[in-house]
């Protein structure tokens, strides 16, 4: 407690006991301002973030909302969802919507990488006629990749799918506001479809967004584990709710660095994909 935020007064309990203690102590509010106020904020962030997972244009490669949001809305009622430490984790949490049914497990404070696979035999083998989905991303799945055989030997029905932009792309982002040009951030990935089918699992590869669709809902309709490899845009920025001075310092750093380094074309491939986050 205290790790992530200021605590005033530090208090420990099971949500049952610290709501019975707390409620004799709580005034009904008279106006419904600030619920009001905090409402019509969302609606306005909701709306934005939907405005981003929209299908990509011609043969970009696949806005990783898009994807979310497509997997959010074919999965079943009760799905669990397993996402890997860095963008997997931002997508998860405003696209994926919860309910009552509804699961989203991950490391999240802890930062383990790798822990989208790997988790999701844990929540499989608990309830084998659940559909557990892991959003993977390719260098979370690069570390496991032995565990695909675990996954086939035992004949866990888990959903994998896999976030390929090429890149340690959480990092890559995090070099760029701290203004660094990113290094050693590349990923020679595979075709993670193909490796799933030598080794007796479901596969699929997908490039486009018309193609998207079709095969998620085929993907999770397999009765049995299955790879959906997608190819989604490295130049996305996961921008986060506010922004602060340091990173703006240091995202402009990075993009003069980026120009005197000689690679000024990746600002412009940048700038084109993230131009819809502001406008």
């Amino acid at each position: 407690i205290g790790k992530r935020v200021p605590v005033e007064v530090p208090l420990v309990g099971t949500a049952k006991d610290t709501i019975r203690e707390l409620l004799p102590l709580l005034k009904p509010a008279k106006s419904s301002r600030h619920l009001s106020k905090m409402l019509d904020h969302y609606k306005k962030t909701r709306s934005k973030l939907d405005d981003l997972a929209q299908p990509s244009r011609g043969s970009r490669p696949i806005h990783p909302q898009y994807l979310t949001r497509v997997l959010d809305e074919k999965a079943s009622d009760d799905a669990v969802f397993i996402p890997d430490v860095g963008s997997p984790v931002v997508y998860a949490s405003r696209y994926i919507h919860t309910t009552q049914d509804r699961r989203v497990i991950g490391s999240f404070a802890h930062g383990s990488m790798a822990n989208a696979l790997t988790m999701s035999l844990g929540a499989q083998v608990v309830s084998r006629d659940r559909q557990v989905i892991a959003l993977a991303g390719d260098g979370g799945l690069g570390m496991m990749l032995g565990e695909l055989l675990t996954v086939r030997e035992h004949n866990l029905p888990v959903k994998i799918v896999v976030y390929n932009n090429s890149s340690l792309n959480f990092i890559e982002l995090e070099m760029k506001a701290g203004g660094f040009v990113p290094f050693a951030t590349d990923l020679q990935n595979p075709d993670y479809g193909k490796v799933a089918e030598a080794m007796g699992i479901w596969g699929k590869h997908v490039e486009r967004s018309k193609d998207l669709p079709g095969a998620v809902k085929e993907f999770l309709a397999h009765d049995g584990p299955a790879v959906l490899d997608v190819v989604t845009e490295r130049a996305e920025l996961t921008i986060p709710p506010t922004i602060s001075a340091e990173q703006v310092k240091g995202f402009s750093l990075y993009a003069l660095r980026t120009v005197l380094s000689g690679k000024g074309s990746e600002l412009v491939d940048l700038a084109k994909v993230n131009l819809r986050h502001i406008l």
